[in-house]
């Protein structure tokens, strides 16, 4: 497994922390979201804005830094919580593990976020061939979300 990583800066943090503010208080950028995760260790809820993604009539989260904290808290409690102001959305998640398979949702990922995210998939694009997106799909873990009733 890989254990590649890119640690935001302090003006990602800064920005982050607004998207999610905002996310907190009804205001979605383009569909953003704030996720909740319990901690692994810690036992509380991390949160961390997040760009809920559907595909194939199912949603997902895909990690555009890599194997950060909020994949392996995910990993360890199995779901989490997606808000939007008062709107709180409780999820299952399932990790999508084959290259293959991540390869159609990391290539429709990455042509409605491509915007905000190329410059975490080292040049791959929604435009590169399918080798690419494979060869670039270790290093971003995707989860498929489904809510909880």
């Amino acid at each position: 497994m890989s254990s590649h990583y890119i640690e935001a800066g302090p003006v990602a943090r800064r920005l982050n922390g607004l998207v999610g503010r905002l996310a907190r208080h009804g205001v979605s950028l383009l569909g953003s979201a704030e996720l909740s995760v319990r901690g692994r260790k810690s036992g509380r809820m991390q949160r961390i804005p997040v760009n809920p993604h559907s595909h194939g009539g199912e949603q997902y989260l895909v990690s555009a830094r890599g194997h950060s904290q909020w994949v392996r808290n995910m990993r360890a409690a199995g779901g989490g919580e997606l808000r939007v102001g008062r709107r709180v959305r409780a999820f299952t998640a399932t990790e999508v593990m084959g290259d293959a398979e991540k390869l159609p949702i990391l290539r429709a990922y990455l042509k409605r976020w491509g915007w905000e995210v190329n410059q975490y998939f080292k040049g791959v694009t929604a435009k590169s061939s399918d080798e690419e997106i494979q060869a670039a799909a270790a290093d971003h873990p995707v989860f498929r979300i489904a809510m909880v009733k």
